[in-house]
């Protein structure tokens, strides 16, 4: 799978984790050199407290279009070192 926005791919890999609809990609398989970091956080009774980075892209920034969980709830440890994408990010196969 892939995840592409304003025509480049932000991340790549056939190691998906599919939780809620949300394709969550390895960490290792996201370009972290179009992440920019982002204070916002939010909060899922069951997977814990996410993080968010956002998109920079031909100077266009995409705000907290990435998020990930640094410390899942056991019950969600499957999101343990995988990023999800949103605000317009396409996840395609």
């Amino acid at each position: 799978m892939k995840a592409i926005w304003n025509g480049t791919v932000v991340a790549e890999s056939d190691d998906i984790v599919l939780v809620e609809g949300n394709a969550y990609f390895p960490a290792s398989a996201v370009r972290a050199d179009l992440l920019q970091h982002s204070n916002h956080h939010t909060y899922c009774p069951w997977k814990g407290q996410a993080s968010y980075h956002s998109l920079l892209i031909d100077g266009e920034l995409n705000r907290d279009a990435a998020w990930f969980y640094p410390d899942p709830k056991p019950e969600a440890e499957m999101v343990r070192d995988r990023v999800a994408f949103w605000r317009g990010v396409q996840v395609v196969d």
